[in-house]
């Protein structure tokens, strides 16, 4: 299949981008104003659901120049459980953060951290710094304010300080290049599970997902602020691991479904690796599509999100995946089930499509909620869920006797078609309100909209969540 976005220009556009990331990088003495390496340190998060320790495994010079937007060093946005902050030890002054969540911020919460430990390989990556710094890191308490939990002094000029290769930066390649990282969005697309005999098709993926991405608002408005590479790393065998299958792969990013046993969740749990081939192509945020027809996913806030390519819902599993990567956009839905146990009071969220409705004078998105809007706002919520429930029924007894993905994306469909049609004589189908339901409950939490990206299967941002993306294209490519 011929690419709209692969083109000889878009080549040429890499080998320059490329060259410049590699010959503008510095070493460690660089003058301030100097184009800089990207620095990344890598530890180990270790601990259970009431006890955690931080412990370094490599600070690292990434092979490429810093990609970020060098105007906005500082995240305001706070989006992410965790937050890590690079502190000059010469002034004590912040001089980059960012929020962030992570696997085992999730982990913590489910049943198993409750009676196990558990490690987990972690990264954060900023800008190369030059003169000695801490790092800090800042985990939200039980009223969700950011409290430090770790704190590390770093020496730019320590010799283990390791300077990683960019062994595959040769396999780049450049789906749509507007400019220079430092002023675009850069999306990283990764490929787990294509063998070389299915590079083509891993291409055919990329390019329609990507065609995708920019059909969708606020994308659609906003392409000219990205960047999208893709990169390919070859795998010996077709296919990812799904344990609930017996099916099992060492693929060179180690995704695999079946993450917190839930048989949909799709995750790489090998940071290690992850990084060290992302780090041959420019990036601020990663999309890892995987090589399966089986529908799944997943997407953690600054972290990756992932896609099952071959799926008949990749288009949805690409957009709504990357809602959580990117901008830190919760669930909406609630009838599915999850790996999580829910907390005991339920607080304002972080995240910016929910609210616990505490103050509904004030409420989070007041700004894009007419005035002829009741909060909270009415919608048939009792048949919505008797019909969710009898659909959640039938799709868990068809993956328990393991029917043909054909049969699940039937039942996906009817059940898409029976939301639809519920939805359409809503009062307030097209109103920004507070529908309660959302996060995974069933009260208590309110969504900005009845139907979004974030709650059925839909390729539309509501208001709130398209506003929210738009802030994070913001804080990069301006």
């Amino acid at each position: 299949m011929k690419s709209r976005y692969l083109t000889c220009q878009s080549h040429l556009v890499l080998t320059s981008v490329l060259v410049l990331l590699l010959t503008c990088s510095t070493s460690l003495g660089a003058q301030p104003g100097a184009s800089l390496n990207t620095m990344r340190i890598d530890y180990f998060h270790t601990g259970n659901n009431t006890t955690e320790l931080f412990s370094l495994d490599e600070v690292v010079i990434e092979p490429l120049s810093w990609p970020g937007n060098p105007n906005v060093p500082i995240d305001t946005t706070l989006r992410g459980k965790f937050l890590f902050e690079i502190q000059s030890q010469e002034t004590g002054l912040v001089v980059y953060s960012r929020s962030y969540s992570s696997i085992y911020g999730e982990w913590e919460t489910t049943g198993e951290a409750r009676a196990m430990n558990r490690t987990f390989h972690e990264s954060v990556r900023f800008p190369q710094q030059v003169t000695p710094f801490k790092l800090i890191i800042k985990k939200r308490d039980s009223r969700h304010v950011f409290q430090q939990v770790w704190e590390l002094n770093v020496d730019p000029e320590d010799i283990l300080i390791h300077r990683e290769s960019a062994p595959l930066r040769e396999q780049v390649i450049p789906v749509y290049v507007s400019g220079d990282p430092q002023q675009k969005v850069d999306l990283l697309i990764l490929g787990d599970g294509y063998t070389a005999m299915e590079k083509e098709l891993f291409l055919q993926q990329v390019n329609h997902l990507t065609e995708v991405f920019f059909n969708t608002s606020p994308f659609k408005e906003r392409k000219n602020d990205f960047n999208v590479w893709a990169l390919m790393p070859v795998a010996d065998q077709s296919g990812v691991s799904r344990p609930s299958e017996g099916l099992y792969r060492d693929t060179p990013l180690g995704t695999s479904y079946d993450a917190f046993r839930s048989e949909r969740y799709i995750l790489t749990y090998d940071n290690k690796a992850f990084r060290q081939i992302a780090s041959s192509a420019p990036y601020d945020f990663i999309e890892i599509i995987v090589n399966s027809e089986t529908y799944g996913g997943g997407g953690i806030y600054g972290l990756y999100s992932t896609a099952a390519a071959g799926s008949d819902w990749d288009e949805y599993l690409f957009i709504h995946e990357f809602g959580h990567h990117f901008a830190g956009l919760a669930d909406e839905y609630y009838t599915s089930s999850v790996a999580y146990e829910l907390p005991d009071e339920i607080i304002e969220p972080y995240e910016p499509n929910v609210t616990a409705l505490h103050d509904p004078e004030n409420l989070k998105w007041k700004h894009l909620v007419n005035t002829s809007t009741p909060v909270p706002t009415p919608w048939p919520k009792q048949v919505y869920e008797e019909q969710s429930m009898a659909y959640q029924q039938e799709r868990a007894q068809l993956r328990a006797n393991q029917r043909p993905e054909a049969e699940m994306n039937a039942l996906f469909a009817r059940n898409r078609d029976k939301v639809q049609e519920l939805f359409s004589s809503v009062e307030h189908k097209n109103s920004i309100g507070a529908f309660e339901g959302g996060n995974y409950q069933a009260q208590g939490i309110y969504r900005s909209a009845l139907n979004c990206a974030m709650f059925e299967r839909n390729l539309d941002f509501c208001q709130v969540c398209s506003e929210a993306i738009e802030v994070i294209i913001d804080s990069y490519s301006r």
